[in-house]
């Protein structure tokens, strides 16, 4: 029997891929900008040069749809190092580091990475071409 839901997987997907997109690209605007404000001070340069970059653009890229496999590899990639980075040396368990988002974010690109764009992404369009 199928979901209720079925019909509209493609555009659910659509939808997640643009909202992850878009949150994690603020992450980058943060690093880089100082917008919206809230980044902890004392952050080291690597933090901020290397990490805000990827953020931003691959946010970007994965909300938009373009280049999605490679984009959403290599965040998945950020958020991995980030997580053992800053929270994996803390405690065991996501919940008790601070870790959850990072660890979400990280499997959600990895997700993203192997189904590519779909429907509504730049990927999707130059596809039907």
């Amino acid at each position: 029997m199928k979901s209720f839901m079925a019909q509209y997987s493609s555009h659910c997907y659509a939808l997640m891929r643009i909202v992850v997109g878009f949150l994690f690209l603020w992450h980058g605007a943060q690093k880089l900008f100082g917008f919206p404000p809230g980044m902890p001070a004392g952050a080291p340069p690597f933090i901020t040069y290397v990490a805000g970059p990827i953020e931003l653009i691959g946010g970007i890229l994965v909300m938009i749809g373009l280049f999605t496999h490679w984009a959403a590899f290599i965040t998945s990639g950020q958020m991995a190092v980030a997580y053992w980075m800053a929270h994996g040396t803390k405690a065991l368990l996501p919940l008790q580091n601070n870790g959850e988002l990072a660890v979400l974010y990280c499997f959600v690109f990895l997700f993203i990475a192997a189904q590519g764009g779909g429907i509504w992404s730049v990927d999707g369009a130059q596809k039907r071409r």
